[in-house]
């Protein structure tokens, strides 16, 4: 059963995704109606996200989360970008930036830091297991990502390329 305390948090997730993709998108000057575009698939890709990760019986991990909610941006941009003529890349990239795993990148970076100017031998493979232990986890969520929103690509590619025409 899915708690009210849990849409309220997926709710809240989904709209603070939404305010970082408008920041990002504003960045490469999109028309206006791809900026709400953005705002709404990043708050359903990372809701989604955010559910597959916390919701009971489910609790899948962030990598696997992320390629779903890669892929439900990925193929909700092609219908969008149908309708009003511009590229899905133009809102479904800044949809995806705000799933970019930059905690688990720092963190790598931080035990990659801590590990050169650490003396002991234990603690010194403590470091090196956190770092690859994050490290690769970044990678993975980023691979994720890509191949999501790029399957809709594949499975659609005259919808995909015959948007803007």
């Amino acid at each position: 059963m899915i708690s009210l305390q849990l849409v309220i948090e997926v709710i809240g997730d989904g709209f603070f995704a939404a305010i970082a993709a408008i920041g990002f998108a504003i960045i490469s000057n999109p028309p206006r109606k791809a900026l709400f575009i953005s705002a709404f698939l990043a708050a359903v890709g990372h809701g989604l996200r955010y559910f597959l990760m916390h919701a009971p019986y489910i609790e899948w991990n962030i990598i696997s989360s992320s390629f779903f909610a890669a892929l439900s941006i990925g193929l909700l941009a092609l219908p969008f970008a149908k309708a009003i003529r511009c590229p899905a890349e133009v809102f479904s990239f800044p949809s995806l930036l705000p799933m970019i795993p930059g905690m688990f990148a720092y963190k790598a970076v931080q035990a990659l830091a801590k590990f050169i100017v650490c003396t002991g031998y234990e603690e010194s493979m403590i470091y090196i297991e956190t770092f690859f232990r994050n490290g690769i986890t970044a990678l993975f969520v980023l691979f994720a990502l890509v191949v999501g929103v790029s399957i809709s690509i594949f499975l659609f590619p005259k919808l995909a390329f015959s948007s803007t025409r």
